[in-house]
């Protein structure tokens, strides 16, 4: 028996979930503090002493209301972007919900009998028909939270990016805690309403479902459905909306009319800002939220077929839940390393401190999952293995969930190695931007190609260890090990778009060079730190969608995937196929967004009398109209091709075809979003490289606007989709196939394979 009784269990989840909410409260005040007014009154020559402390000359009032106004700027266009979007994909929602139900409860014909346990023999599960109805309920939820986390996410860092440029007036380090609070704020609130919607809708689903285990957590499946199939949307329009807007400010603005980066002359730079809000901040939210409820949801529907179900104990089918628990405790404390404990004095501590972040957590963290499984679990338990029982320890299962965690570091730190400038990766490709743009994309890809061998063996060693010692329950729970920090991931991922948008405003506002150079070096960091976030994403998507196939294979009634079987083969080498379609229709998208945001921005500069002089304003609303409708034009077909494959394949070829574009799709998949987002990340970290010139070898490469740092940007261009579009968007194409499978796994298995049918 476990320690830790059912009662305890059922106290602790939502308190630690309220625990995490509250501390995003906590830190969301604590930014509000910083005001985006001008300072008034009897005291106002104090203010402005301690606040422009170098701003030579500058006017307080002009600088906060050029502050304020350009925040609401960007606020307003982050905030109609998302409606819109939302508004498209709440209507396709709606229709994939009645997908869902219709094709669920067709399995038994709408009936409202009880139907024979799929698991347990001579047992009666609850008709399929309610299965159903959960399932799409728990959808249409998962979904609605993705959304919800997403959005607040967005909110919070268009609240904090001004207050972060202000801030930076006082010194690096009070701009640092503000755009790192602001991440927590995100962070915090995405970990704790997942945990505690998930719980609660287990709660509530148990009154139907009862002691029908086996149907209640098939039908919270839905659950990490829904907010993967949100994730999609939201990554992939986000990701084209901003690089629209990077690429047409980059190209026209930097390489043709040698302008900084954020000149208020630009007419694509507010586009450019809030795309940093809707792709790096939503749609990242979005992504880690769906990795996080398909990791949760694969780990419970497989133990809810192991002792934990049969036996109906509740703290050890808890477990996944519980470590998500600890993870939240473990990164408050975490974040009050940065925040509280110690002091950013100087830039040099801005990428230690936030790499720090991730060693303690997962030091931490490593100590909690050991406390959590000896008090949760019994020394001896049962977990389902393709038709068998097999027998597992507390400490076996430990095992799993901590390899989990610490491949995660792992594929952090070999991220950073090869897309931070600090090292030699980077700096070659920087180097040959000596021979101009050809040889820079060169180096660049054999870089990202280099990026992926590391990565690859530290899943390869998670998956095995995981599987032997605890099947396919253990490789859900490794990737829940690797998940279980979100809460810190996600506030040092937030902090990086924050920081560059308040590199943007101290720009657009006319600060000194001093403060630029202080929110840069915290944009580097970002930069950085980014780049890890989301080897951290596609690594877990690797786990999570490897545990969902063996859930599928299971409830599908798949005892071998054969791979010299024909309607497997073809559907391993079409699997494979799909990640290079799915990143040609993404590159190609932004291709056609970028093209129609250069023209736009051409043409402001060739017809606004006075822009280049800068007494001439640009027409910023109609860039960033230009970068909405074309990011919601264009991201339909990608969505669609992802979402349609598993349930054309299925319907038509048949479980086994299925399994097999699966396996295909995640094997290619991960080598491709690995490759992608490394290479993307070297080619912006080697123009950053050569714009700071902290190093002899980078002032031999400058100045901006040299050859090299026009062979940089053209580098830096190229990337831009890769790292933030079809990289990113490509772990949630392997993932939400694989639990879109699984979800409609019993209609698969009862009318699937039509063709092979009929022939």
């Amino acid at each position: 028996m476990a320690i830790l009784s059912d009662v305890a269990t059922e106290a602790l989840i939502p308190l630690a979930a309220a625990v995490g909410i509250a501390f995003a409260v906590a830190q969301w005040v604590l930014v509000s503090r910083v005001k985006l007014a001008p300072s008034s009154g009897r005291d106002k020559d104090v203010l402005v002493d301690s606040l422009i402390e170098e701003e030579e000359g500058l006017n307080d009032h002009d600088v906060v209301v050029r502050c304020a106004e350009i925040q609401c700027a960007i606020a307003e266009g982050a905030t109609s972007f998302l409606f819109t979007e939302y508004r498209y994909v709440g209507g396709f929602m709606c229709v994939f919900a009645a997908v869902i139900f219709v094709f669920l409860g067709s399995v038994d014909g709408f009936s409202t009998q009880s139907r024979p346990c799929a698991y347990s023999e001579g047992k009666q599960c609850k008709p399929a028909l309610f299965n159903a109805v959960f399932s799409t309920v728990s959808f249409l939820l998962g979904a609605a939270t993705s959304v919800v986390s997403g959005f607040l996410g967005m909110k919070v860092a268009t609240y904090a990016n001004a207050r972060t440029t202000l801030e930076a007036r006082k010194g690096v380090g009070k701009a640092f805690v503000t755009a790192f609070r602001s991440g927590a704020v995100m962070g915090f609130l995405l970990a704790s309403s997942g945990l505690l919607v998930l719980y609660v809708a287990i709660n509530l689903f148990q009154l139907y479902y009862g002691d029908d285990w086996e149907g209640l957590f098939e039908s919270i499946t839905g659950y990490g459905l829904g907010g993967s199939s949100m994730a999609l949307f939201g990554r992939v329009g986000g990701g084209i909306y901003t690089k629209a807007a990077d690429v047409g400010a980059d190209l026209v603005g930097k390489v043709e009319r040698n302008i900084p980066e954020d000149d208020p002359r630009n007419p694509a730079v507010i586009a450019d800002n809030v795309g940093d809000n809707v792709g790096d901040i939503a749609g990242m939210g979005s992504d880690l939220f769906g990795s996080y409820a398909e990791s949760s949801c694969a780990a419970l529907v497989v133990a809810s077929i192991s002792s934990f179900g049969v036996n109906h104990d509740f703290t050890g089918m808890c477990y996944p839940l519980l470590v998500s628990s600890v993870g939240i405790v473990v990164c408050l404390v975490t974040t009050l390393f940065a925040t509280d404990f110690f002091e950013i004095k100087d830039v040099k501590q801005i990428e230690p401190a936030l790499k720090k972040q991730l060693i303690i957590s997962t030091a931490l963290m490593t100590a909690g999952i050991a406390l959590i499984t000896w008090l949760a679990l019994p020394a001896k338990f049962t977990i389902f293995n393709f038709g068998e029982q097999k027998e597992v320890t507390n400490w076996g299962l430990f095992l799993c969930v901590a390899i989990g965690l610490w491949a995660g570091l792992i594929i952090g730190y070999v991220t950073e190695y090869y897309t931070s400038n600090a090292y030699s990766p980077v700096q070659d490709v920087a180097d040959a931007c000596r021979t101009g743009a050809a040889t820079n994309v060169i180096f660049g890809l054999a870089l990202g190609y280099k990026s992926v061998i590391i990565p690859i063996f530290a899943i390869a060693v998670g998956i095995y260890v995981s599987f032997t010692v605890a099947a396919m329950y253990g490789i859900a729970v490794a990737a829940l090990g690797m998940l279980s920090t979100i809460a810190t991931g996600l506030s040092i991922d937030a902090y990086g778009p924050i920081s560059d948008n308040a590199g943007g405003i101290a720009e657009m506002a006319g600060m000194s060079h001093r403060i630029r150079e202080r929110t840069d070096a915290l944009d580097a960091a970002g930069n950085t730190t980014a780049a890890i976030g989301k080897g951290f994403a596609i690594g877990s998507a690797a786990l999570v969608s490897l545990a969902l196939f063996g859930a599928f294979v299971s409830r599908a009634g798949v005892k071998v995937v054969d791979v010299l079987s024909p309607k497997v083969i073809i559907g391993l080498v079409s699997g494979a196929m799909l990640p290079y379609w799915f990143s040609a229709m993404t590159m190609k998208s932004v291709g056609r967004a970028a093209l129609e945001m250069v023209e736009e921005v051409r043409r402001q500069f060739a017809t606004i009398p006075g822009l280049m002089e800068g007494t001439g304003k640009p027409d910023y609303a109609r860039c960033v109209k230009i970068s909405t409708d074309a990011s919601i034009r264009q991201m339909v077909p990608p969505g669609a091709l992802v979402m349609l494959t598993p349930l054309v394949v299925g319907t038509l070829l048949g479980v086994h075809t299925l399994a097999g574009v699966l396996a295909g799709a995640l094997v290619s998949g991960v080598q491709v979003a690995i490759s992608a987002s490394n290479t993307g990340g070297a080619w912006d970290n080697a123009k950053k490289y050569i714009e700071a010139g902290a190093s002899e070898h980078a002032r031999s490469l400058g100045p901006k606007g040299s050859d090299c740092h026009k062979a940089a940007v053209i580098g830096d261009t190229i990337g831009d989709p890769l790292k933030d579009t079809s990289g990113p968007s490509l772990n949630i194409l392997i993932k939400l196939m694989a639990v879109e499978s699984l979800v409609f796994a019993p209609f698969f298995a009862a009318h699937g394979g039509i063709l092979f049918k009929l022939f």
